[in-house]
C-alpha cells in the first residue's frame, strides 16, 4: 500500500476539528505505539494531512452541540492560558523546554563534565519576524520561526510542533504550521487556537490583517480512549481501519 495524504479545507477551527474527526475515522492507520506517549497502546493516525483554514478567528475553538455526551477538548479560558505559554520564555524545572521558550527567549543545552548548562541565544523570533515585515517588506521566504532543535532527538518528549512558517500576501499575515506529531483530541484545539491568537497580535502589530492557517503534518492521531467521543461527534458507527480495509 500507498500513504494516503488527506486534504481538508475549513471555514474555522471548529469546522477543521470536525473534518479532522469525521476523516481519520475513514482514512486513518491503526498501530501500536513502540516509543511516545502511551506506550504501548493503540494510535489512529493520518498517514499526512494538510488543513487550510480560511477564518481561523471565527470560532477557534470546538463548539460541543447541545446533548451531545462528550467532553469539550478545550474552552476559552484555556486557550488564553496557552497564549502566555507561547509569548514568554518561563519554564519550570522539570520542563526541557516550552514553545514560548523557543519562540522568545531559545537556549542551547551544552554538557560540561557531565554538567548541564543553557546558553541563550539571543533572539525573539516573534519579534524578529514582526521587524522584517516591517522595515525590509513583505517580499521574503526568510520570516520562519523555529521550534525544534537538532538535539530534541535525545529528548524524552520532543517538541510535536517544529516549525511556523509565516507569510504575508493579499494584505494578510499567514501561518503555515508543522507537527511531527499531534493529538487530534486534545492537542489541536487548544494548539490552534493560541497559535490564532498569536497571528493576531503580529498581524496588528506588523499592520496588516489577519489571515489563514495551513497546517501539515505526518503524525495527526487519536488515542483509542477519544476513538468513541469522535464516534459520537461525527454520528460514524464504525472505524473503517478496524473492518480491514487500513490495517496495521
Amino acid at each position: 500500500m500507498e500513504l494516503k495524504p488527506v486534504y481538508i479545507e475549513a471555514f474555522d477551527v471548529d469546522d477543521a476539528w470536525f473534518q479532522a474527526l469525521d476523516k481519520i475515522l475513514d482514512y486513518g492507520y491503526v498501530y501500536t505505539i513502540e516509543r511516545g506517549s502511551y506506550k504501548g497502546e493503540r494510535r489512529l493516525e493520518f498517514d499526512f494531512v494538510t488543513i487550510k483554514i480560511s477564518n481561523p478567528s471565527h470560532q477557534i475553538i470546538p463548539i460541543i452541540p447541545e446533548g451531545v455526551a462528550i467532553p469539550a477538548p478545550t474552552d476559552m479560558e484555556y486557550v488564553k492560558n496557552y497564549l502566555g505559554y507561547l509569548l514568554t520564555g518561563e519554564k519550570t524545572e522539570t520542563e526541557d523546554y516550552t514553545y514560548g521558550e523557543r519562540l522568545v527567549s531559545p537556549k542551547v543545552k551544552v554538557s560540561e563534565n557531565k554538567l548541564y548548562r543553557e546558553i541563550p541565544l539571543e533572539v525573539n523570533q516573534i519579534e524578529e519576524v514582526i521587524r522584517i515585515y516591517k522595515e525590509e517588506g513583505f517580499g521574503t521566504n526568510q520570516a520562519i520561526m523555529e521550534i525544534g532543535m537538532p538535539s530534541d532527538i535525545k529528548l524524552t518528549d520532543p517538541p510535536c510542533l517544529r516549525l511556523i512558517d509565516t507569510r504575508v500576501r493579499y494584505g494578510k499575515l499567514h501561518f503555515i504550521l508543522y507537527f511531527r506529531s499531534w493529538d487530534l483530541w486534545g492537542g489541536f484545539p487548544s494548539n490552534l487556537g493560541g497559535l490564532q491568537l498569536v497571528k493576531q497580535y503580529m498581524a496588528e502589530e506588523i499592520g496588516v490583517e489577519d489571515g489563514e492557517i495551513i497546517a501539515v503534518s505526518k503524525g495527526l492521531h487519536l488515542y483509542e480512549y477519544a476513538w468513541e467521543w469522535a464516534k459520537i461527534r461525527t454520528r460514524k458507527e464504525s472505524i473503517k481501519a478496524l473492518e480491514g480495509e487500513r490495517k496495521t
